[in-house]
């Protein structure tokens, strides 16, 4: 296998992220052993990681009328890190039409073989305040 360059992942994150509510995203750029965490979730391995993009993707289908997944920056932010801001934003399918709306950003680190080996979300605010939302009318 050929080692792929930061640039090269750069790219394929900024196709892959803003459809991540849609489509399945590329997986042969991310080790067999990727560890993830976010606010919520922690686990290591390929297949989970996996499930953790489908359940993203049934959820929002089924939850929501409106999702999307909003792109602002894709940089690597030092030799073999690459850093990711964004936000999340929805119209949950209730008839309140509560919003759901939060920023973060995603930091992965790159192995020897140019493959991401960790990825970790930060949220701009708690899990509990960003789940409180779903219960607040649409504006």
């Amino acid at each position: 296998m050929v080692k792929l360059q930061p640039k090269q992942i750069i790219e394929i994150l900024k196709q892959d992220l803003p459809t991540l509510f849609k489509q399945d995203i590329f997986y042969d750029i991310y080790s067999q052993d990727i560890f993830f965490r976010d606010p919520v979730n922690k686990f290591k391995g390929k297949f989970n990681y996996r499930i953790i993009f489908w359940t993203l993707r049934f959820h929002g289908q089924l939850f929501f009328t409106e999702i999307a997944f909003d792109l602002h920056d894709v940089c690597e932010s030092e030799e073999n890190r690459i850093l990711v801001t964004w936000t999340v934003q929805g119209v949950l399918r209730v008839p309140s039409k509560a919003r759901l709306f939060f920023h973060g950003y995603s930091t992965y680190k790159l192995n020897n073989e140019g493959l991401i080996y960790e990825h970790i979300d930060t949220w701009d605010r708690e899990a509990g305040e960003i789940l409180r939302q779903f219960f607040r009318k649409g504006v």
